[in-house]
């Protein structure tokens, strides 16, 4: 059986969204898929970048996001402020584990497929700040980066920490 990759996206994209839309109450985190002429996948969210453009999808592989729609979105619901685009590495991993949160193993129950080095992963304000202090923090993706982020870091340490 031949999978069409491009109809999976758009039918997984389309899932999220209407879960998303179902929050709408407390959410600002709609969003929708728009296939432009070159039939790339572009979704959206009203969400904003650090700086103050369009959010852009952290990742899709592994699906991220405190909604797992693949945005570093928010809303009053997410306690953690999952909203850090970072690109995880082992050395982070660790650490995560050594405070208590394990990111690497996986919840398939939950739906968490377990990180490796390499990985996109919104990650906690906070945790990611406390390990920019220890000098373990990821490199950070600031377009995928929410703009809430910059209620606990500030922009300059983020671009400071900016990936490549």
């Amino acid at each position: 059986m031949k999978i069409n990759y491009f109809k999976l996206y758009i039918f997984l994209i389309s899932i999220s969204c209407t879960w998303v839309y179902s929050q709408k109450q407390e959410s600002k985190s709609i969003c929708k898929p728009i296939i432009n002429k070159s039939k790339k996948i572009k979704a959206m969210t009203t969400q904003k970048n650090v700086f103050g453009t369009d959010l852009i999808i952290a990742s899709i592989d592994p699906m991220t996001g405190f909604f797992r729609n693949g945005f570093c979105s928010t809303d009053l619901n997410d306690r953690g402020v999952h909203v850090i685009a970072a690109v995880v590495t082992d050395e982070f991993l660790k650490y995560s584990l050594s405070k208590g949160n394990d990111l690497i193993s996986a919840y398939p129950e939950s739906g968490f497929p377990g990180l490796r080095a390499g990985n996109v992963w919104c990650l906690c304000a906070m945790r990611w700040k406390e390990a920019y202090e220890a000098g373990v923090a990821p490199k950070v993706i600031l377009e995928a980066t929410n703009i809430q982020a910059l209620d606990y870091v500030d922009l300059e340490i983020l671009k400071k920490m900016r990936q490549d």
